[in-house]
């Protein structure tokens, strides 16, 4: 059982912490300060140390220089790149922000303790351990929350397997939602590098008058509000992984520079005159079409053939086949684990709604909608009513086949106009506007299958007003 050691001078956020950990299989001993932690435990005997970056007497950080080949991960209050930068700048092996998400506290633990333990093998075998894992390509790549094993999924996974140990540049493509950032991670947790930092940056996250500066970072007085220097991610990145979330949002001016540290190795800060050596693995991520970006002049080609030397694509939620389900049973089942509530299961209807739905929002919705079910659920059932998925994406040959009756009505009547061609939101336009003169409101919410309140939802959405004759006052006479 891994021992972990709590260094947090907040007692409620300590005790909580604990329970936490303890409740997921650690065993857990805690500090309220540095000077603590060092006196009470013997800290290189540790298999990781979470302590806070502010604490009474001397920082957090200061543990790393003293706790041996413990990795130390430091929560911060102040959830600011620099904050993380410096953490990591001092030897730390990770970072996470104040209040943290419970999940996000367990996922970093693992993926710290797998690292942990990988450094325990010669990286002469490396290569070897990460290709020769047994069995199939997803059992290779132990990453929390990677599920699923449908074919486009395993060509993923095996791409992962033999590029993971180069140092090669690769680009991520896939729909919003659908992992890019997990693909990353399992990336950096097999390559020669698992060791070092892996750093996350968002371009679409920060302001594109920023946006340099936090790549690159700053000298004093480069620019107003300079009063230090700053180093920049990438700098901080050195001999790890540096994963450039949505790449085609970062403005022209700084791929150039993006650019020229690709194919020099070199980083120069703004309002510095000397460059420095950096060595950085970049992995890169969009849900954009670079390729016609760059065609296009929207993004540098030369920038795009630098990144894109191996391409991974991601499949959408709606084309992984029987993933979709195993995905919803095992966000269900760490979702309960994490409310603290008994294991629950979907019921027939729920099943069915869950794989015919098209997820335009793929994992990230799906995860956002089981939340939201388990939160309501009164007992250990989920159905179809606490998923609340919208029927308007909903296949209509599968909805046809539901149990549920009062979801027949919509599909049946979609289904009839079906050959004029026309979108399910054209065709919910064409109804309401043909009927809602001779129909009340109830009776044409009836008549598509759904509620008065998801037919007033969808008139606000496509801009549909109620009819005059049904909304205008009487007129009163004398």
């Amino acid at each position: 059982m891994p021992h972990l050691l709590i260094v947090e001078d907040e007692v409620i956020i300590r005790t909580a912490l604990k329970r936490l950990l303890e409740t997921n299989g650690y065993e857990v001993s805690e500090a309220g300060s540095v000077s603590e932690a060092v006196a009470g435990h013997a800290i290189e005997q540790l298999d990781l140390i979470i302590s806070d970056l502010k604490l009474p007497g001397a920082p957090g950080t200061d543990l790393i220089s003293k706790s041996g080949d413990t990795p130390v991960l430091i929560m911060t209050s102040y959830a600011s790149l620099q904050s993380a930068i410096d953490s990591m700048k001092l030897g730390a092996v990770d970072y996470i922000a104040k209040p943290f998400d419970h999940d996000d506290m367990l996922e970093t633990i693992e993926k710290i303790l797998i690292e942990k333990e990988a450094q325990g093998i010669e990286s002469s075998h490396a290569p070897t351990q990460i290709s020769g894992l047994a069995k199939s390509d997803k059992e290779t790549l132990n990453v929390p929350k990677l599920v699923g094993s449908c074919k486009a999924m395993r060509a993923v996974y095996n791409i992962v397997k033999k590029a993971a140990p180069t140092d090669c540049n690769m680009l991520i493509h896939g729909e919003t939602g659908t992992g890019k950032e997990l693909i990353a991670r399992a990336i950096h947790q097999f390559s020669l590098r698992t060791h070092k930092p892996l750093l996350t940056i968002n371009c679409a996250a920060i302001p594109e008058s920023l946006i340099e500066s936090e790549l690159f970072g700053y000298e004093k007085g480069a620019f107003t509000g300079a009063n230090t220097s700053r180093i920049g991610i990438i700098e901080a990145a050195d001999e790890g992984t540096l994963f450039l979330d949505e790449i085609g949002e970062l403005p022209l001016e700084a791929q150039a520079r993006l650019l020229r540290f690709l194919q020099e190795g070199e980083i120069r800060r703004i309002g510095s005159v000397t460059t420095q050596h950096v060595n950085v693995r970049v992995i890169t991520a969009t849900h954009r079409d670079l390729k016609t970006a760059s065609q296009q002049g929207s993004f540098r080609q030369d920038l795009y053939y630098r990144l894109n030397v191996i391409q991974i694509d991601l499949p959408p939620l709606r084309d992984r086949g029987k993933d979709i389900l195993e995905i919803a049973n095992a966000a269900l089942a760490r979702l309960c684990k994490k409310m603290n509530r008994p294991p629950a299961h979907f019921t027939p209807q729920a099943i069915q709604s869950l794989t015919t739905y098209q997820w335009p929002g793929n994992i990230r919705e799906m995860e956002n909608v089981i939340e939201r079910a388990v939160i309501l659920a009164e007992s250990e059932e989920i159905s179809h009513d606490l998923l609340a998925i919208d029927l308007e994406l909903v296949d209509l040959n599968a909805l046809l086949d539901t149990s549920s009756e009062e979801e027949k009505p919509l599909a049946s009547v979609i289904k009839s106009h079906d050959e004029e061609g026309l979108s399910l939101e054209d065709y919910f336009q064409k109804f309401i506007l043909e009927n809602q003169d001779n129909m009340s409101e109830t009776a044409l919410a009836q008549k598509l299958g759904i509620s008065r309140k998801s037919l007033w939802e969808r008139r606000q959405r496509l801009g549909i007003p109620r009819s005059k004759a049904k909304t205008s006052k009487p007129t009163v006479t004398s």
